[in-house]
């Protein structure tokens, strides 16, 4: 069961937030048979080089696109990959401590005619005052289905379909709907017994204008898959609380501010 590791590579995109430096951590310090390698795909347009070896990791390649975005990196590091499947975390993200082990049950378990797995999430809230609006939007990707927060496919799957679609230029709906075009497939999609936590990252200012950004994904989504799309992919409404309405201006500021901000 454990030898399947040996044919999986985890691909982790990344803009190079502190976040990551804890998902190396985890990835290092976790029990049990180690994947091929972690192929690190760097999606920031400049930085200094990312240093993320460490005792205990599997071999890692960094790779770079420039800043192309996360379906852009996504695909960049799965056919960068030499193995069969392809084991996507985001950079955000905390394995647990017997990940490994779990990933390994959860991909020798698959029946042939199953194209991926998706791994389990827990999103921590406060335990001593009510949840934001923010947090529990992030909370819903306890319950989402096929997030790329840990989802692994065979590499012949995300061949067939063409992966991500780069025309999704955020991190929404880009890993939906490549769910959707492998499940067209006559493929299955399974969900594992292996965990991760996300933790909800602050809001900043442009939180607003991020998630009306992000309204305009699920316009291509419908175009694409039909107006029962969200039924079809499980997916969550997404993070619209009452109070993040945005004004035209504000959009436009967040636009012109673009251009010299890291992406998040």
């Amino acid at each position: 069961m454990t030898g399947v590791l040996r044919n999986c590579t985890v691909v982790v995109p990344t803009i190079g937030r502190p976040s990551l430096d804890v998902l190396l951590d985890a990835l290092a310090d976790a029990a049990g048979p180690r994947p091929a390698e972690v192929v690190l795909v760097d999606d920031r347009p400049t930085g200094e080089p990312l240093r993320p070896e460490r005792p205990g990791l599997p071999p890692v390649r960094v790779v770079r696109t420039g800043g192309g975005g996360p379906a852009v990196a996504r695909n960049l590091g799965w056919r960068t990959a030499r193995t069969e499947w392809i084991a996507f975390l985001d950079d955000d993200v905390v394995p647990d401590p017997d990940w490994y082990a779990r990933l390994a049950e959860d991909l020798a378990a698959l029946p042939a005619d199953a194209a991926g797995t998706q791994g389990r999430v827990r999103v921590p809230l406060p335990a001593d005052r009510r949840p934001t609006d923010w947090e529990r939007g992030t909370a819903g990707l306890a319950t989402s289905s096929w997030i790329t927060a840990d989802l692994a496919y065979r590499r012949s799957a995300l061949a067939a379909v063409g992966g991500f679609d780069e025309r999704f230029p955020r991190a929404f709906r880009e890993d939906s709907d490549l769910a959707l075009r492998v499940m067209d497939t006559g493929s299955a999609l399974t969900r594992g017994e292996r965990w991760i936590t996300h933790p909800v990252r602050p809001a900043d200012r442009w939180v607003s204008a991020r998630v009306q950004a992000g309204n305009a994904d699920d316009v291509l989504m419908r175009r694409l898959h039909g107006p029962t799309w969200r039924e079809r992919a499980d997916a969550a409404v997404g993070r619209r609380p009452r109070h993040l309405a945005v004004t035209g201006a504000a959009l436009a500021a967040f636009g012109l501010a673009a251009a010299g901000r890291p992406r998040a």
